[in-house]
């Protein structure tokens, strides 16, 4: 047991809600607005401030941006569709196929959680990739600069996972261990999720930020690879205190889903570096 214990807040997921109410003789609702879907909508609006700040900024890119700010306005419903839908099939094809398979129509109940980042990730790629074929804009800048913006969506979405309660860590007894309410254990654990919401939100956006001043906005690609690599990095020291999915547990040698996802994506991002690096940078006019 840990010499110390730090009490868990009780949060309530629910920021507000409202109803039920009635129409004629039907009732519909109640309603409810939950800290994670505010994690997501804040994500999504700080992330569209940052990138319209960045498009306006030409000496970061060498020259004018390959895009407008009118394109960025347009991309961000492609986007958010990408992170559900991508999150939500990530989730269900590599964590918990066995259920969904069972029971189809859960796979439609987001509201009751379940997202996948890597799968999220490969919904981002699709919504670059399609938006950037539809505007004829470059494919690779577009994904740097939603990977520059990314970690703060990633941040909150953290915080929203600390404040569910969920995605606990493992067994410890460090001083700053918790309980979690829904641990049927009751259990000190490592409150991993603030680790991730440091390593994988603040620590990312922090170093994006300095690499994108120091012009790797200058060479496509450069930024969607160090975010690869770094978020892999990041994500599989962060699994080493993050309790597996209890319907997954350990995997292959002691690894998590997380880990082994987080190998390709390491690969890619090493993968986009190496192209990057090898193209003339964009110079200042």
């Amino acid at each position: 047991m840990p010499l110390s214990l730090i009490t868990y807040p009780k949060f309530d997921p629910v920021l507000v809600s409202f109803g039920p109410f009635a129409i004629g003789s039907h009732t519909i609702g109640p309603f409810a607005i939950r800290w994670y879907a505010l994690a997501y909508i804040c994500g999504i609006l700080l992330g569209w401030l940052y990138a319209r700040t960045i498009i306006g900024k030409e000496r970061l890119w060498g020259g004018p941006a390959p895009f407008t700010r009118l394109d960025l306005d347009d991309f961000v419903l492609w986007v958010t569709l990408g992170i559900i839908l991508g999150g939500r099939t990530g989730y269900v094809l590599f964590y918990n196929l066995g259920f969904y398979a069972a029971h189809p129509l859960e796979i439609f109940k987001v509201w009751d959680g379940g997202m996948s980042f890597h799968g999220g990730f490969l919904g981002c790629v699709a919504a670059v990739v399609l938006f950037g074929l539809k505007r004829h804009i470059s494919i690779l800048s577009l994904g740097d600069i939603t990977c520059t913006v990314a970690p703060i969506g990633l941040f909150l979405g953290r915080l929203a996972n600390f404040v569910n309660g969920e995605l606990w860590g493992r067994e410890t007894d460090v001083p700053w261990a918790m309980k979690f309410p829904l641990d049927r254990y009751q259990l000190p654990r490592h409150p991993s999720q603030l680790y991730e919401a440091a390593l994988e939100g603040l620590v990312l956006l922090a170093i994006l930020h300095v690499l994108m001043r120091r012009g790797a906005l200058k060479r496509p690609g450069f930024i969607i690879g160090a975010f690869a690599i770094i978020y892999a990095a990041m994500r599989s020291f962060c699994e080493i205190f993050r309790e597996p999915d209890v319907q997954l547990g350990f995997l292959w040698h002691g690894t998590t889903m997380g880990m082994l996802l987080s190998i390709p994506l390491f690969l890619a991002g090493v993968g986009f570096v190496a192209y990057a690096l090898r193209r003339q940078p964009a110079r200042s006019t």
